[in-house]
């Protein structure tokens, strides 16, 4: 499935299509114009160029949490929803899936255990892709910055999958085929309430739904949504990784979240609070 993957991508330097080599020191993409990327030990891409990225890369630390309790299966029913609202649209030959912002990989793991598909996983945290691509071996991981053209052919994906991450809609919009999906994954207000504060943990905005229609208008229309709530039991490490795992953890400090994580209990009962919007592309993508 990577090389079946491979027929998806750009060169992001040139914009030429990529061909997958093998070898014994490992795999190359390159392109016609001479451009080459090298895997690297754990499998993934690094499609990184130009001048660097704005946003600030999830840290080791941050990944580490974020796979540690994504392990214990806490978000499980999330992307078990998140892959039965892509089923539809990866109904086709050869459907595709790009998970931008791809993190640890869970969310797409989950999604191909279901679903059958190439996929391309695509994250700015080199840490992450580490985990990703042992996660998902036959998916195509990229680094890569979802504000940067895409290094995807226009209408070569059917779902593009967005949980937690930013959203570039002229980008996804170009990459998704007639009839394709955009699946975003938002909290909603209370999500993690019990913690959030105590935890340094950052606060939904009371708009996030509208704004995040705003942020798509002139490239995709609303489908549908849907709701889900989880109420999690969990034990004093986890809330530590979930504090850690999130934007807050770029600003947390250890020796703080430390502290904390010995003050509570056995057991804290948390309610996660999603909302998962499926939106689908207003016109073909222009040549």
């Amino acid at each position: 499935m990577l090389s079946d993957a491979v027929r998806s991508l750009l060169c992001p330097v040139c914009r030429n299509s990529l061909t997958l080599f093998a070898a014994p020191g490992g795999s190359r993409l390159t392109c016609p114009e001479g451009h080459s990327f090298d895997a690297a030990r754990q499998g993934y891409f690094n499609m990184l160029v130009g001048k660097g990225t704005v946003f600030e890369a999830d840290t080791a630390a941050m990944v580490a949490a974020r796979f540690d309790f994504l392990s214990k299966g806490h978000y499980r029913p999330l992307a078990e929803a998140v892959a039965e609202l892509a089923r539809p649209a990866l109904r086709g030959p050869q459907p595709t899936v790009l998970d931008a912002g791809t993190g640890t990989g869970h969310y797409l793991h989950a999604l191909l255990a279901a679903v059958p598909a190439r996929a391309i996983g695509l994250d700015i945290s080199k840490f992450a892709l580490r985990r990703a691509a042992r996660m998902n071996p036959d998916a195509v991981n990229l680094v890569g910055d979802v504000w940067q053209p895409l290094p995807v052919a226009d209408a070569a994906v059917d779902v593009v999958t967005v949980v937690f991450a930013p959203r570039n809609a002229a980008e996804f919009a170009r990459v998704l085929r007639p009839g394709g999906r955009l699946i975003v994954v938002t909290p909603r207000p209370g999500h993690l309430a019990e913690i959030a504060d105590q935890a340094g943990m950052l606060g939904i905005e009371p708009a996030k739904e509208e704004r995040l229609a705003s942020s798509l208008e002139g490239h995709f229309a609303a489908h549908s949504s849907r709701e889900l709530d989880l109420e999690l039991g969990l034990g004093p490490d986890d809330v530590g990784h979930l504090a850690l795992m999130g934007p807050a953890g770029h600003h947390l400090e250890p020796a703080a979240l430390e502290a904390l994580v010995g003050t509570l209990p056995p057991v804290t009962k948390v309610s996660a609070r999603f909302r998962m919007s499926v939106f689908v592309p207003l016109r073909q993508p222009s040549a």
